[in-house]
């Protein structure tokens, strides 16, 4: 005869867990979708909206990590990595838009490392995107500041040794760089 008590904790348990990976998988994905938001936003030109935005996400970041993190397990799904992912994205876009600069360690969320560094493999995509909006608009110290920020974030990733993952991330942030400096060079033909 099979001994159920046994499997019934089991199932109890994974039970449990499933629920609280649901729970993760609907905050980190409000968060997801609430940095994209802050980087049309941005894009947009509404940086009071962007800072809400972002400042939503951060929360629903901030409330997985305290209400899971007695799960560890948790905290390693995609879906928290990938929520975070974005917000890195969004929160370093808007440091570059609002100081020129990048790159500081995002305080007051535990960004691990490999999510912080995917999140900056991103940032060239968004300054290439930015600088078609300035070009448009004929601002071609702009257009270099994104270009000068691209190339500064590449080259400082090209001293990693990036595998698997982050190496897409990197290449991509490469193309993007280099899509960014044909920008420059058609700018600087017509101006």
């Amino acid at each position: 005869m099979l001994q159920k008590t046994y499997l019934q904790t089991l199932k109890k348990s994974l039970h449990t867990y499933a629920e609280k990976r649901r729970d993760v998988i609907k905050l980190s994905g409000d968060a997801l979708h609430l940095s994209k938001r802050a980087i049309f936003s941005m894009h947009r030109g509404d940086m009071k909206e962007a800072e809400i935005k972002l400042a939503d996400a951060k929360k629903l970041l901030l409330s997985v990590h305290t209400k899971f993190k007695a799960v560890p397990e948790l905290l390693t799904e995609g879906s928290y990595h990938a929520g975070m992912e974005e917000y890195v994205e969004a929160a370093l876009l808007h440091q570059f838009l609002k100081t020129g600069k990048l790159g500081e360690e995002l305080k007051g969320l535990d960004v691990p490392r490999d999510v912080f560094l995917a999140g900056l493999c991103d940032v060239p995509g968004e300054l290439y995107r930015y600088a078609i909006r300035a070009a448009t608009e004929h601002n071609l110290d702009l257009v270099n500041a994104c270009n000068t920020m691209a190339q500064d974030i590449v080259e400082s990733l090209t001293e990693f040794e990036f595998t698997k993952y982050l190496r897409t991330k990197f290449d991509q942030a490469k193309q993007a760089a280099h899509k960014l400096e044909y920008v420059v060079y058609e700018v600087s033909l017509r101006s």
